[in-house]
């Protein structure tokens, strides 16, 4: 479904979101947060969503349920693009809006070397 991108035009800016996305992560701007979304996140494509926003940006990490019906992400990469990414998801919902809230937001160490962004199960 989605086309993958190697690291190399990731960090180059080939990614949607142009240098922004590339040119932070060759500076050493690295940002990891684990998030936890509450509200309407679940059956409604949350995580799908997430992942195509994430790859857009060029960012990496992953993105789950939760069994008391919470969505669980954590997400790496430069910090301008880790900020757009809750944009663009918000924008992303627009024409089909759901009610959602961050419950919790926190710096984690970064991953080295993670490649993608997954929905895990």
């Amino acid at each position: 479904m989605f086309a993958r991108r190697n690291r190399n035009e990731v960090e180059n800016g080939a990614a949607a979101g142009g240098a922004a996305a590339g040119g932070a992560a060759a500076g050493g701007d690295t940002r990891r947060i684990h998030v936890r979304f509450v509200g309407q996140v679940q059956g409604v494509g949350f995580r799908w969503t997430s992942q195509r926003v994430a790859f857009d940006l060029g960012l990496t990490g992953w993105v789950r349920n939760e069994p008391d019906g919470s969505v669980s992400m954590e997400l790496q990469g430069p910090s301008e693009a880790v900020a757009t990414f809750f944009t663009r998801l918000l924008e992303s919902y627009r024409r089909f809006p759901i009610s959602y809230t961050i419950d919790s937001k926190e710096d984690i160490p970064p991953v080295p070397d993670e490649a993608e962004f997954s929905v895990r199960f």
